[in-house]
């Protein structure tokens, strides 16, 4: 459920009255930990502690290594409706008392999973999330032309957690000091990628929205939208069938596009003998995932650093 009318305010003048933001860039996110997930007294000190939860902790990890000083500042607001309605609410009550507010509006920006589902937007320059995508990306890359007209950002993958499964992530996997598992044997991601695939046509949300899905990924012509079971037909005979490295990679981020990777990211397991929780540990394996990241700002391909660090020319 997305924030009620006061606890919206509240929420945006906890942000504004953080003398934290002074000066600073300061980046909206999806994620628990704010005023609607707090039973006790809230305050931009409390808020503070908001970058050790996710998802801004993720966001945060994921800021180019060579940014050292003025970072931005990270904050959780609830679902996608949520974060819109703040980058918004927040614009306004600064406008109308800017002498009580820390916020420098030309430093504030939002990103919002892209989803299935539209997600409509008023009075902004995009009028829905679609549209969002459609512009700030081209064939699974950051389109840099176009980066500089977005405050507000989608991810270029269907959610957060996709970008935790990635083809470039085998590598920090397979170095990973505890081993990992998932379905019981030892993770490899194409056989994560398969299973994904194998459920396309199962997915009722994707089936309803297949326009939309076959719109963003209509750079790979050998994939049949036509109805969900020919696309994941599709999909399967041109991920068997190529030999090419780049194209595989094509196809797999344009099932990361299109299906939800969140219920595979938590079937990804320590060992038995593994000393804390399944949860503890993806939560450590999450920070070496935006390590990575962290050290890729430089390629449109890494979505999330790259726009990160676009934003270094507003410091």
């Amino acid at each position: 459920m997305s924030f009620d009318p006061e606890q919206l305010k509240r929420h945006c003048e906890i942000i504004i009255q953080s003398r934290r933001i002074k000066n600073k860039i300061v980046v909206l996110c999806e994620g628990e930990g704010g005023i609607k997930d707090n039973q006790y007294r809230l305050s931009p000190q409390s808020y503070a502690r908001m970058e050790q939860m996710p998802d801004a902790n993720f966001y945060k990890a994921c800021v180019p290594r060579w940014w050292s000083q003025y970072k931005p500042e990270f904050f959780n607001c609830g679902d996608r409706k949520d974060v819109i309605d703040t980058y918004f609410t927040l614009l306004e009550i600064h406008q109308q008392d800017s002498n009580n507010s820390y916020l420098t509006p030309e430093k504030l920006f939002a990103i919002v999973d892209l989803d299935i589902q539209l997600q409509k937007i008023n009075n902004y320059i995009f009028p829905d999330t679609e549209a969002i995508f459609s512009s700030l990306y081209d064939k699974c890359k950051v389109n840099e032309i176009n980066a500089d007209n977005h405050r507000i950002w989608v991810t270029g993958l269907i959610h957060k957690e996709a970008y935790f499964l990635i083809p470039d992530l085998q590598e920090v996997f397979d170095s990973n000091l505890v081993s990992l598992l998932y379905n019981g044997n030892t993770l490899v991601l194409e056989n994560i990628y398969l299973a994904i695939a194998s459920t396309i046509s199962n997915d009722t949300d994707l089936k309803n929205n297949l326009p939309r899905i076959a719109n963003r990924i209509n750079y790979l012509s050998g994939l049949d939208c036509t109805d969900a079971d020919k696309l994941r037909d599709s999909w399967k005979t041109e991920f068997d069938n190529t030999q090419d490295d780049i194209q595989k990679n094509e196809l797999i981020l344009a099932l990361l596009t299109i299906k939800k990777a969140k219920d595979y990211w938590n079937q990804i397991h320590p060992p038995s003998d593994y000393s804390s929780t399944a949860e503890k540990f993806r939560e450590q394996l999450l920070l070496k995932i935006a390590e990575f990241y962290s050290h890729k700002s430089s390629e449109p391909k890494y979505h999330i650093s790259f726009l990160l660090a676009a934003l270094h020319k507003f410091v």
